[in-house]
């Protein structure tokens, strides 16, 4: 009898093998040349429309005369504007088979690969002074093409891959080792996205103390959030298990494993050519700006400086400050003196409301916005965290202020005067930091830039007293993926969603 099995297993083991090898050449091989080709096509395609569109059309009377631009001529020009997109897309990685799945990332890359095109395709037409020149206008025209083209064949291609018979096999499998509150949430929000790059299996470790646990997790769906993790084998079973269920990455929740059992672990992965990677318990902000720092031969992991606090992008981001904020003044200041009438007439005092915040590097400062509340209403802001729509305390007139956010429009001036910026976490007073600090994790790093009067958590919903840790992941969001390229997102987006809730 024995025979029959021992002869039974290779053939299952090889069948294995072999499924996950043709799986992963459509992942790494297959899918990113297929997207190549596709993009190549889009960029061949743009710059022949263009050409087309600019000599062939009535646009050609809109731009400076041309002299010979035959197609015959313009060709060569083609062909190269064609092979520095290309090129660029290449440079921005915009093929790693880990991004076949992320199309907002994707086309994010695009819109940047596009732009550095444009500029780089017009220099070195000046530089080089080609013969026909290249037309700015045909440029122009085939920048809008182009990116027209690409984005309807990427989200072609997008749909194609997250097909239900096609996603299975681009998904990588992730086992975690050991279960624990980390290892759990870990799968629980690979599981809760359908289209997410990793596929969540199950964990490797002691079995489970009940029988639920060993049945396999239902697949996710919004109807039910929840994900039960398949149990996939002890420890003792670790190479079988990452065979038997085509594992390709295998997470472990802690470094506290014992040196041995992590060279276990290191060992059966390579045997198996399996990766492993660890969820970093030592760092569980800024995990995206880990820096690996050598010190005598010694590596050495740490958090390496944010991109908001290096000296340009300072001098970058503090330069749109004073522009949009003396441009806010000018713009809004007749709103702001209609506002400070209806204010005197419906309670007479000052019409600026004057409160302490904690700014950057916890440094309190003043904050101005208009009043919006009766007089010495202030005296029992330490009962609230923020103003509930049916407070008593508000002012007719101040509940249209706030729906509007026109009540923060002066906040324009501490902008202006460095403590604020346009964009950042929310200011909060002293009391409440202190408060909040005490209570939610992590929550003072988003003093490490000056607070905004519009950031990242506003423009997600996170107003007033909602889900403050949520709030919270936001600005630490926010602060370690900061570009100017954010704020300005960032700030079209508020001005889309300008008026605040009922």
């Amino acid at each position: 009898m024995s025979p029959n099995v021992d002869s039974e297993q290779p053939q299952t083991t090889a069948a294995i093998a072999t499924r996950r090898e043709s799986y992963h050449r459509l992942r790494e091989v297959w899918l990113p040349l297929l997207l190549f080709l596709g993009d190549a096509a889009c960029a061949i395609a743009g710059m022949v429309a263009g050409y087309y569109l600019r000599y062939h059309t009535p646009i050609a009377a809109w731009g400076v005369p041309v002299p010979d631009a035959s197609i015959r001529t313009y060709l060569p020009l083609l062909a190269l504007g064609a092979a520095i997109l290309i090129a660029t897309y290449a440079y921005l990685q915009l093929y790693d088979p880990r991004l076949l799945l992320r199309r907002v990332y994707g086309l994010s890359l695009i819109m940047k690969a596009m732009a550095f095109w444009f500029a780089a395709y017009l220099g070195i037409s000046l530089v080089l002074e080609f013969t026909p020149p290249i037309s700015r206008l045909f440029v122009a025209v085939t920048f809008g093409i182009t990116l027209v083209i690409t984005w309807l064949w990427r989200n072609l291609f997008y749909w194609i891959v997250t097909r239900p018979g096609m996603i299975d096999r681009i998904r990588r499998r992730v086992a975690v080792l050991g279960l624990d509150e980390r290892t759990r949430e870990f799968l629980g929000e690979i599981a809760r996205q359908r289209t997410h790059p990793f596929a969540a299996v199950g964990y490797i470790g002691r079995p489970p103390d009940h029988e639920t646990a060993v049945r396999p997790a239902a697949a996710p769906s919004t109807e039910s959030p929840t994900f039960t993790p398949q149990w996939l084998g002890d420890w003792d079973r670790l190479e079988s298990a990452i065979r038997d269920h085509r594992i390709d990455i295998v997470v472990v929740g802690s470094l506290e494993l014992p040196h041995d059992g992590m060279a276990r672990l290191i060992e059966t992965c390579e045997r198996t050519y399996t990766e492993w990677k660890v969820i970093p318990s030592a760092f569980e902000l800024f995990v995206s700006n880990l820096q690996l720092e050598n010190h005598g031969g010694i590596p050495v992991l740490g958090v390496g400086p944010l991109a908001i606090h290096r000296l340009l992008n300072r001098v970058l981001k503090r330069t749109m400050d004073i522009g949009g904020a003396a441009l806010g003044l000018v713009l809004t200041a007749p709103v702001m003196f209609v506002a400070a009438m209806l204010i005197r007439r419906e309670s007479p005092g000052p019409v600026l409301f004057r409160q302490q915040r904690i700014g950057a590097n916890h440094r309190p400062f003043t904050m101005y916005k208009l009043r919006t509340m009766r007089l010495g209403a202030e005296n029992e802001d330490h009962l609230h965290q923020s103003t509930t729509a049916d407070d008593p305390r508000v002012l007719r007139i101040g509940r249209f202020l706030r729906r509007w956010n026109i009540d923060e429009l002066p906040q324009f001036w501490n902008v202006l005067r460095g403590d604020m910026s346009l964009v950042g976490p929310r200011p909060e007073r002293p009391h409440h930091v202190d408060a909040l600090s005490a209570r939610i994790r992590h929550y003072l790093p988003r003093h490490l830039a000056r607070p905004g009067m519009t950031g990242w958590a506003q423009i997600n919903g996170c107003r007033g007293e909602g889900d403050l840790e949520r709030r919270i992941r936001l600005d630490i969001y926010y602060l370690e993926n900061w570009s100017l390229a954010l704020d300005l997102q960032i700030l079209i987006l508020t001005f889309l969603r300008w008026r605040g809730p009922e």
